[in-house]
């Protein structure tokens, strides 16, 4: 459903064109010093407006709603909601008879029969991902060292982003990309074999994230193209370190104590503005389809702090699934 985890609890709300959207986190200790400006760096990061981003601009203030007094989280849920204000839902008007080809529009019908809010995509809208980067900025200051760090190493099969991005707004289509996400300081242990795997529990939530459609740890798929002694890690101290990281830093689905590491394959956004073929659910015809309105050239350049949100929800959890996160009581950075 809308919900992940088990003590520390994520549930998104709304919808891209409606009132409001937002993030209910249960479990988070009492004592934790939470600021507005705690968010800003994480979520201006996932906002738009730079090159190749959709010119929807929205200020994605964060507006406490409950769980947080004076500052400070109270132990109860935190509720943490975001105003939707710069919309523009007639763009969407056509797509109800003319699903977008690689999008939800169709399966979303299907569904929901034809209940769902349409407008912006709905509940199906990267809009959605605002919750993931708020829990995800929570989670963060309850794992203390351990370090997250998710960037863009490809656009369009190319290295250089830049130019990738130039290419796509010049052929006025969309393009993907493969983000890269490193995790340091990991304690070894964490996860629980066989389906709360740490492999397990990332590559849920990393897929909940729109337009992703693959992810690899560590060596990932070439794995499969090395031998047994190319592709084991020597251990070389009593911590786990080992001279390679070809696993990714996950063995047996529990950390090892070196970092982890994997990559996610970051679709073209489907909202492309060349001219497509559609079904028209109403005639039951063939028609061509030209996508209008405001839409990402290369939704992956704001996916990396999406990532990160997403992977430190999953550690908190397991972290407090290990008594590893005890209630803490933190004063405002000086």
């Amino acid at each position: 459903m809308n919900s992940f985890g088990r003590l520390f609890r994520v549930s998104i709300y709304g919808e891209s064109h409606g009132n409001s959207v937002g993030v209910l986190i249960d479990g988070c200790p009492a004592g934790l010093f939470l600021a507005e400006k705690d968010f800003e760096t994480d979520l201006r990061r996932r906002r738009s407006g730079a090159k190749g981003t959709t010119p929807r601009i929205e200020f994605d203030i964060p507006h406490f709603m409950s769980g947080i007094f004076n500052n400070t989280t109270t132990g109860a849920p935190i509720n943490i909601q975001f105003e939707n204000i710069n919309t523009r839902s007639v763009d969407y008007l056509e797509l109800r008879d003319l699903p977008r080809p690689g999008h939800a529009d169709f399966v979303a019908t299907h569904k929901f029969g034809g209940f769902e809010d349409y407008r912006g995509s709905g509940h199906f809208s990267g809009r959605l991902t605002l919750g993931l980067v708020t829990a995800g900025v929570i989670a963060k200051r309850l794992l203390g060292e351990i370090h997250i760090s998710a960037k863009l190493v490809e656009v369009g099969g190319m290295t250089d982003v830049e130019s990738a991005v130039d290419r796509a707004i010049e052929e006025n289509e969309s393009i993907g990309g493969i983000v890269e996400c490193r995790v340091s300081k990991v304690p070894v242990g964490l996860g629980e074999p066989f389906f709360d795997s740490v492999e397990s529990l990332i590559s849920h939530i990393i897929f909940s994230i729109p337009a992703i459609k693959a992810i690899e740890f560590g060596s990932g798929f070439q794995a499969a193209r090395m031998k047994g002694s190319e592709h084991n890690d020597n251990i070389i101290n009593m911590d786990g370190t080992t001279e390679t990281n070809n696993a990714g830093g996950i063995n047996g689905g529990l950390s090892n104590g070196n970092d982890i590491v994997f990559r996610v394959a970051v679709k073209p956004a489907s909202s492309t503005s060349q001219p497509q073929n559609t079904l028209n659910i109403k005639t039951e015809e063939i028609e061509e389809l030209v996508v209008e309105g405001r839409h990402d050239k290369c939704i992956a350049l704001r996916v990396p702090p999406v990532v990160e949100g997403a992977v430190a929800i999953v550690l908190a959890d397991l972290m407090m699934m290990e008594g590893k996160i005890k209630r803490i009581y933190l004063q405002e950075d000086e």
